[in-house]
């Protein structure tokens, strides 16, 4: 799958599902662009598209702006679609693999653009827009008082637009976009998607904001129904750390912290104050773990003591007095102590970068999707 055009605004395309947007969605999309994404599905399987926003300004025959799709293996093509000719449903369901989305703009004063995601016929359980919630093919739907629903998400939700009110362990309120919160709960990994089952529960009236797996929740009060995603991970909830079993809550005890080195600083009174490695724990009251000042190579090591199956990781910064904080990390393991294994994730082709802590007081959750198998963690 890729794509192609001065148009495309955010885009994530894998062979199974993916998410598409015209530039500046969901703001007004620019005049004179296009952008053409071609949609590969593994062979044997068809693709279903969900239309989850398409609103191009008006005109006849949709000459201004357009959404067309075409599939070139029947010759079959979808659309023009623009505010005065969209989609008669919201899931577009085909008998191909391959599909082109075509998306260009002349000149225009409105709309928010569009907001496509896919999957393939091996997902059925995609998420679709629900009455009342267009703009979202991800939102949770008004739910029953029972067990809800399962739903399959596209990879790319992390960056659609759509607020989380909640955080994982209160729950998410039923107005929360459901993949995105899945992301930040750890359920799915936003690079590859996921099955998503859906609990609606009766939640406490106060949800702290969180940060987690590059999504911050936001703080909210209210009273009702919340919901609860779940999946094969769980829900989850410097540099001082701790690392998470997949008991989902339960924090594995590290026996022994090692560094690559640790800063012997000596304050403006003449007091030392030693930033060693064993006050990297996530408990530890003061100033933390930090390497030496102009080192090339830092890095921390955790030793479990045996091997553990660990599925994420939670980070802080050092106290408010040291305003001191790690920004990106990279992961690496190991059984022995001597052969070492960068974290890739779930897509396997590259070294996967965490997003770290914004300040110094906040604690910044990452899920490991899939989980680390391993005695010792860098």
């Amino acid at each position: 799958a890729v794509s192609a055009g001065n148009g495309c605004g955010h885009t994530l395309l894998t062979p199974h599902s993916g998410t598409l947007s015209s530039k500046n969605y969901p703001g007004t999309y620019p005049n004179h662009t296009m952008c053409c994404w071609r949609l590969q599905a593994p062979p044997g399987t068809s693709l279903l598209l969900a239309f989850g926003d398409v609103d191009l300004e008006p005109s006849e025959h949709c000459a201004h702006s357009s959404l067309l799709l075409a599939d070139p293996q029947t010759g079959t093509a979808y659309g023009p679609y623009c505010r005065n000719s969209i989609p008669s449903a919201p899931l577009l369901v085909t008998n191909s693999s391959t599909v082109t989305v075509l998306f260009n703009s002349t000149s225009h004063r409105s709309g928010r653009g569009l907001l496509l995601s896919y999957a393939t016929s091996q997902h059925p359980g995609m998420g679709g827009a629900s009455p009342g919630m267009q703009r979202h093919p991800w939102d949770v739907p008004h739910l029953p008082l029972t067990m809800c629903f399962s739903v399959y998400c596209p990879a790319g939700c992390k960056d659609i637009h759509g607020d989380i009110w909640g955080n994982p362990s209160q729950g998410y309120r039923d107005t929360s976009v459901l993949c995105k919160a899945a992301v930040h709960a750890g359920v799915i990994a936003d690079e590859l998607g996921g099955q998503v089952t859906l609990s609606r529960e009766k939640g406490i009236t106060l949800y702290e904001s969180a940060f987690a797996n590059g999504l911050r929740s936001k703080r909210w009060v209210r009273s009702g129904w919340g919901c609860t995603p779940h999946g094969a991970v769980g829900k989850l909830p410097p540099l001082m750390c701790c690392l998470l079993s997949a008991a989902c809550d339960d924090v594995l005890e590290v026996v022994a912290f090692n560094a690559s080195s640790w800063w012997h600083e000596v304050d403006a009174l003449g007091h030392d104050r030693a930033w060693v490695a064993e006050r990297a724990a996530l408990s530890t009251t003061g100033h933390s773990w930090a390497a030496e000042p102009n080192a090339e190579t830092t890095w921390l090591e955790l030793d479990l003591g045996t091997r553990r199956n660990v599925t994420g990781i939670i980070t802080k910064g050092s106290s408010k007095q040291h305003d001191y904080y790690v920004t990106s990390y990279h992961i690496s393991s190991s059984r022995d102590g001597k052969n070492w294994r960068p974290y890739r994730g779930s897509n396997g082709q590259e070294d996967k970068v965490f997003e770290g802590n914004a300040d110094s007081q906040g604690e910044v959750s990452n899920a490991f999707i899939p989980p680390i198998i391993a005695r010792y963690i860098r």
